[in-house]
């Protein structure tokens, strides 16, 4: 189910276990059951309105907030959602229920800002952070230091973190000291990992886009929902 993308694994679990999950037009109720590759898995209404109801927000995360839980003092970003820092215009209210289990898709380290995904659903996080997710995370990376053409090839591909060679990336000058990510992966600070083994120190990160979601004129520290007619 989860590889199909109709729900996270945990959800699966707590819908079969409810009796949500049809496999060829039967109920399913017992957990690990196997189905075949061409089986036709579909979800009773009751998930299907549970997941609709599920949040996905926006937010530019500023510098100095964790992505994810606090840490060394520093407080996670999540802290900032609100309706006090809701995005004017947003066409969907503050909903407090959109809070519980909202998670972030992704990491954005403290020093760095730009848009944070934070979600309830299985789906969207999995599709952005799954082990097969191909979805393109762009980056403005301002830095010091000298890159000649061999290096700006070391960046697009050639170099490895943690003993593993990393995926092939897009990056090009964006003006005379900043560069352009695009990037397919996302490893502990993996950029300024980067631009270190090419001599570079990175002074400034801001995540504009992810997959076709963009940025855009979202203000600092503020947030905003997904709309019904964006999509990753």
């Amino acid at each position: 189910m989860a590889e199909r993308g109709l729900c996270s694994r945990r959800e699966a679990d707590a819908y079969i276990e409810r009796g949500l999950v049809f496999v060829d037009g039967e109920r399913v109720t017992q957990l690990g059951t196997r189905a075949a590759p061409d089986a036709v898995i579909t979800l009773a209404g009751e998930a299907k309105a549970q997941q609709a109801r599920q949040a996905t927000l926006l937010l530019h995360k500023p510098i100095g907030y964790v992505s994810g839980q606090a840490e060394d003092g520093h407080q996670p970003a999540v802290v900032l959602v609100g309706p006090r820092t809701q995005m004017e215009g947003d066409p969907q209210r503050f909903q407090p229920g959109c809070l519980k289990g909202l998670a972030p898709a992704g990491r954005l380290d403290i020093d760095s800002t730009g848009l944070l995904i934070l979600t309830q659903d299985g789906r969207v996080a999995r599709q952005l952070i799954g082990e097969d997710s191909g979805i393109e995370k762009e980056y403005l990376v301002r830095v010091e230091g000298s890159l000649d053409a061999k290096g700006l090839a070391l960046l697009n591909h050639g170099l490895e973190l943690d003993g593993k060679a990393l995926r092939p990336a897009q990056v090009g000058w964006q003006n005379e000291d900043q560069l352009r990510f695009i990037l397919k992966e996302g490893k502990k600070r993996q950029i300024r990992r980067m631009c270190e083994l090419v001599g570079l120190r990175v002074t400034g990160l801001k995540r504009v886009r992810i997959g076709r979601v963009m940025l855009g004129d979202l203000p600092v520290g503020q947030w905003r929902y997904l709309g019904p007619d964006e999509g990753f």
